[in-house]
């Protein structure tokens, strides 16, 4: 993977591959980082979202809260990487001419900057939500959102539709990031939370057990399931 890499910097099938031989190998900081790069290249690869949050758990329970602190840096992919083509840079020795039908990054797809961009937004609106201001805080995840498809973006804007009693939103919100990560535990407990106050019993339980797939000793989720038994 890293000779291939070498001829073709930034290419995604063997930044995957090599994230996936350090999984096994138990480097998930350096898998973390792959998974992450290939994200920069093509935001919309769902086997490196789902290494990311394989590698975050991982990392978390290996590492603890400052788990990010002990990562890697992870390279800045410049903007002529940021394409569906894994092509040489046009002055690499040997590099091959790009079709005359490579695409461009598409509409929608991240950037570097707009990656950081977002990162910042999201930062911001988790210092509003410690300040209780929750209406400011669902501009800046929504912000966010625009630049870089992100499940905790959406879980996060999901808390403060919950704490603004806007229940379908939060609902809309976590079935979004469930798309991201299917087993999200945050996204499965407030759309159980927001889908008990629209008095739809049956879809929050069937949440709640979901989550109690994944974490069988959730403390938050057994007492909702024992609320929602008794409603």
């Amino acid at each position: 993977c890293r000779s291939a890499l070498d001829l073709a910097p930034f290419g995604i099938k063997p930044l995957l591959r090599r994230a996936a031989a350090y999984e096994a190998l138990e480097s998930y900081r350096l898998a973390y980082v792959d998974y992450k790069t290939v994200l920069q290249v093509d935001c919309t690869v769902q086997a490196a979202h789902d290494g990311v949050n394989r590698m975050t758990k991982a990392l978390q329970e290996k590492d603890g809260v400052n788990w990010r602190q002990k990562l890697p840096p992870i390279p800045t992919v410049p903007i002529s990487a940021q394409t569906r083509w894994s092509v040489p840079s046009a002055g690499a020795p040997g590099a091959n001419t790009p079709p005359a039908t490579a695409p461009l990054a598409e509409p929608g797809e991240s950037t570097a900057a707009g990656t950081e961009r977002a990162r910042t937004l999201k930062e911001e609106g988790n210092e509003l939500v410690k300040k209780g201001n929750h209406k400011k805080a669902v501009e800046k995840y929504s912000e966010s959102l625009k630049l870089n498809q992100e499940c905790a973006t959406y879980t996060n804007r999901a808390l403060c539709y919950l704490a603004l009693k806007q229940y379908k939103e939060a609902v809309q919100d976590c079935t979004e990031a469930l798309k991201l990560d299917p087993k999200n535990v945050k996204a499965l407990y407030r759309r159980a939370q927001a889908l008990k106050e629209l008095k739809d019993y049956k879809s929050s339980i069937a949440d709640i057990k979901s989550l109690l797939k994944t974490e069988p000793k959730n403390t938050a989720a057994l007492r909702l399931l024992q609320e929602l038994n008794r409603a």
